[in-house]
């Protein structure tokens, strides 16, 4: 990949792109950052009325694993403002990250070359699409697991009330952990494409990629065995994808 701002012209764009000076490159920068902005902005905006709504969505998987006789609680003054607040720009940010990725490609592109401009944007789409499938795994299927093994472990004298505040810097921890989790395929492939580390290698290594997978899940989840096998496991098979597919591309090479 060439770099945007130390190019060695092989063409006429590269050319046009190595004399451009500095002031330039922050000028177009800008424009790119001030479209990511209004459109942040914008979706944060349309989604401020369903804050609480959205909020109430996210609960919804504990609310259904508490007891009857208990409820969620807020131990600020401000907390019922400002957990419904962080998440709606954490969902505005979601919502909007493929145009945020598609505003960076559209601004490194003129540096790069066509065989990387081909390459780069089926592995952006790649990474969003495994992205979003990490985070709806981590609510539909980690996050019940984990809150009902932690509920129902109570000693039964306790009465579990979770703060909103703490429940959302939970969620939020555990959606970026799996989200980000889910984007080792495209960082296995990157590996192998740029020729960092074959495949060969890569297969040797297998056993220790697979103790480090534990060894990570043990220090980004709960403390608990549930989560930490929830998480490991995916990014074994994970790895394992991104090595079947860098096999391929390999091959085609």
């Amino acid at each position: 990949m060439t770099s945007l701002h130390n190019t060695q012209p092989q063409d006429s764009a590269h050319t046009e792109l190595d004399e451009m000076p500095i002031h330039k490159h922050l000028i177009v920068l800008r424009k790119y950052l001030i479209r990511v902005v209004a459109v942040l902005l914008g979706l944060f905006l349309c989604l401020l009325p369903f804050a609480n709504q959205t909020y109430q969505l996210l609960s919804k998987p504990l609310r259904a694993q508490l007891p009857t006789s208990s409820s969620m609680i807020a131990t600020d003054v401000t907390a019922t403002f400002l957990a419904p607040f962080k998440l709606n720009l954490f969902v505005a940010l979601m919502i909007s990250m493929p145009f945020i990725l598609y505003q960076a490609w559209l601004y490194v592109k003129p540096a790069l070359h066509q065989h990387e401009k081909n390459l780069t944007f089926p592995l952006m789409a790649g990474s969003i699409t495994l992205f979003y499938t990490g985070i709806a795994f981590a609510y539909f299927i980690v996050l019940p697991s984990i809150l009902h093994f932690f509920i129902s472990v109570a000693p039964e004298s306790v009465a579990p009330m979770t703060d909103i505040n703490s429940y959302l810097s939970f969620c939020l921890k555990l959606f970026l952990v799996f989200g980000l989790t889910f984007e080792i395929p495209i960082i296995t492939l990157l590996l192998i494409i740029t020729g960092i580390v074959p495949t060969e290698s890569l297969v040797k290594k297998r056993r220790f990629i697979i103790v480090g997978c534990f060894f990570i899940a043990m220090f980004a989840t709960p403390p608990d065995a549930i989560s930490m096998i929830m998480l490991a496991i995916p990014m074994w098979l994970l790895f394992e994808l991104g090595l079947i597919f860098g096999k391929i591309i390999e091959k085609k090479h």
